[in-house]
């Protein structure tokens, strides 16, 4: 039933002067519309909400991935833009957060300054 229509992608904020200067001005995501409720941007096509709420209780798994051809450009490009990349004790990541999956896929975490979890994978093949 839904197969054919567009997804829309959401996040949320208590900051949305902070979620705009970083899916904007770091993350170069075009902005679409700000207004009292959410700031919304175009992630290549698909729409991204970020809702403005009081709160933010950022779940503990990634809410948004963006699929990338050169993972280490796009890591290196976002620390130099101040993002911190995730590191997490349980799995082996490369000198710049990079955990290659057995599948061959590369995957890096970071987070918005709200602190929700986004990532990056490039895909073998």
């Amino acid at each position: 039933m839904l197969g054919d229509s567009p997804i829309i992608a959401f996040a949320a904020t208590a900051n949305p002067a902070e979620a705009l200067h970083f899916y904007r001005d770091i993350l170069g995501l075009r902005l679409v519309a700000q207004d009292a409720f959410a700031v919304v941007f175009d992630a290549a096509g698909t729409m991204l909400r970020v809702a403005i709420t009081d709160k933010v209780l950022p779940p503990p798994y990634t809410i948004l991935g963006w699929r990338v051809q050169d993972i280490a450009s796009t890591v290196r490009k976002l620390v130099a833009g101040g993002v911190v990349m995730e590191r997490y004790g349980f799995m082996k990541q490369d000198k710049n957060g990079v955990w290659t999956s057995p599948s061959g896929a590369k995957v890096a975490w970071f987070k918005d300054p709200d602190g929700n979890l986004l990532s990056l994978t490039q895909f073998q093949g």
